[in-house]
């Protein structure tokens, strides 16, 4: 499978879970799907699909490359490792978005005010996490 086309089947792995958050938050299908920990499989599998074969590929070298700036801007900056930083962020931001959505219906923060909190994680991910914190 091509890059563009992991590009696009993981941001529609995402996607949807992120409006269910946002726009639907207290609808029980909602909730019950964002309870489940295994929405993050998806992605974490296309993460898994791009970054083993670049693991084997690159052996111990891979792993003593992230210690430099410029051999991780060497890495990001192929479309292989584009792909793989991004889906790296939409698993991570999804996970942590779960975690303050659920936190937040725990701690009854109003709907409203989580909106923007979870869009800015969706987006600009540890933003939004100190955001959250902030409104907790």
């Amino acid at each position: 499978m091509d890059l563009n086309t992991l590009f696009s089947i993981s941001n529609l792995l995402v996607v949807p879970l992120w409006l269910l958050m946002i726009v639907a938050p207290r609808w029980p299908s909602a909730v019950r799907i964002i309870r489940s920990p295994l929405i993050a499989v998806p992605p974490a599998l296309v993460y898994a699909a791009t970054v083993l074969p670049l693991v084997a590929q690159m052996g111990g070298d891979l792993f003593s490359s992230f210690g430099t700036l410029p051999a991780v801007v060497s890495l990001l900056s192929t479309p292989q490792g584009a792909l793989i930083g991004w889906v790296h962020f939409l698993c991570f931001d999804l996970f942590t978005g779960r975690w303050a959505y659920l936190d937040a219906i725990e701690k009854k923060i109003p709907a409203l005010l989580m909106a923007p909190v979870l869009f800015f994680i969706f987006m600009l991910g540890p933003v939004g996490l100190l955001m959250y914190l902030a409104v907790r």
